[in-house]
């Protein structure tokens, strides 16, 4: 078990759709994580930033960019990119440089201005690129790859387009609670029914939209938080950033084939299992001890799959556990409190912040109609793209 890391400051730019660069998003975040903290911009003496790959040459360093925009001042600059898993990386980093002692306090901001419509790769020819080849070679879009998982759990685990539709009711009515969220509107589940099929059997309201937005943390040691005057502060006490294991079975964007298991066994748990199962070890906790969780729901089936592979029920149990309000606010173990992808919609490189930042205001008790009621651990779970994996555990 590492020493814990103190969460000062956490912010946010409302996504949406505005229309401006990224940099102006990460910026307007940062500050008001400052501002929570109760530090200046001059205090910080790192900065990591997750990078927003598609903003030009600024994109691929974020941490500079926003750097700049901040101010120059000196600080240590880093900046990660990892696809989803970007900002959590980012916090690992930030984690690393406090606990070796390379800085005291560390700024970590993520921001994104995405494109409408679906992610695709830049132009140019990469057939070494296993992102370029499963949009050049199968056509498979992202929402092909969430109908395609979507189906996977119809068969093996008989859950239904209803059970779908209603992460997606449970989602919007956490996020209609959510000031920083992009759709503040409740849905019915005759609304999702009615909405346009994009890959079947997933509709338009199962699916995640991509948006623009920002978030920001700020980090030290737990000797800064206590001169600074914190004496309980929210504790970031693991970071999970494990990549699969040989042979792994189940198929994973952007891979488009299985590996091999005519001669080799298969791992006892899947890639998405391990990430969980790494972040709860290092924090010495369990499943049973969770008092709410943020996962990556870019569709309503791939939430279903997120109980499963935190160990929140067994397998195949996930709609039952959905059915059964447990998930919802107010049950044992509430998920996408925030409201979720279903909500706020992909800016990739601040989403995994933005978990973090949900569950620094669930532990402080600071989430308002949304408050889990005595919230005490919380994890925060994602997958990025070639094998990055990524949960956050945080503690009151």
């Amino acid at each position: 078990m590492t020493d814990d890391v103190a969460v000062l400051g956490a912010g946010m730019h409302p996504w949406g759709k505005w229309g401006r660069n990224f940099v102006e998003y990460g910026v307007a975040a940062a500050r008001v994580a400052l501002a929570d903290a109760g530090l200046e911009w001059r205090d910080i003496g790192s900065i990591v930033g997750a990078d927003t790959v598609r903003g030009g040459y600024p994109g691929y360093v974020a941490g500079a960019t926003f750097a700049k925009a901040l101010g120059w001042q000196g600080a240590r600059v880093a900046s990660v990119y990892a696809a989803c898993a970007s900002g959590a990386q980012a916090v690992n980093t930030a984690r690393a440089q406090i606990l070796s002692g390379l800085a005291d306090v560390v700024l970590v901001v993520g921001a994104d201005a995405a494109p409408k419509g679906f992610f695709r790769p830049a132009g140019g020819d990469r057939p070494d690129d296993p992102d370029w080849l499963r949009f050049r070679v199968l056509g498979a879009t992202n929402p092909t790859y969430f109908g395609l998982y979507a189906r996977r759990r119809m068969a093996v685990h008989g859950d239904t387009p209803e059970d779908f539709a209603q992460v997606k009711v449970k989602n919007s009515t956490l996020g209609a609670l959510n000031p920083n969220a992009r759709y503040r509107k409740t849905v019915t589940a005759d609304e999702v029914a009615a909405s346009a099929v994009v890959a079947d059997p997933l509709r338009l309201l199962d699916i995640c939209a991509t948006s623009d937005g920002g978030a920001a943390l700020v980090l030290s040691g737990m000797d800064f938080a206590r001169r600074h005057g914190v004496a309980d502060p929210v504790r970031i006490r693991a970071v999970s950033t494990v990549t699969p294991r040989y042979p792994n079975t189940v198929l994973d964007l952007p891979d488009i084939a299985t590996d091999s298991a005519a001669a080799v066994q298969p791992a006892a748990e899947t890639f998405r299992e391990s990430i969980a199962r790494a972040a709860y070890e290092e924090a010495g906790v369990g499943p049973e001890d969770l008092s709410c969780a943020e996962v990556y729901d870019l569709s309503t089936a791939l939430e279903l799959q997120w109980y499963e592979d935190l160990g929140l029920c067994g397998e195949g149990e996930a709609a039952k556990l959905l059915r059964e309000g447990t998930t919802a606010l107010g049950g044992r173990i509430p998920v996408n409190a925030s409201g979720g992808l279903a909500s706020f919609g992909e800016a990739v490189p601040a989403q995994a912040i933005a978990q973090v930042c949900e569950l620094t205001w669930q532990l402080r008790g600071a989430a308002g109609d949304r408050q889990v009621a005595g919230a005490q651990v919380g994890i925060a779970a994602n997958q990025g793209l070639f094998g990055h994996g990524s949960a956050v555990v945080a503690v009151r």
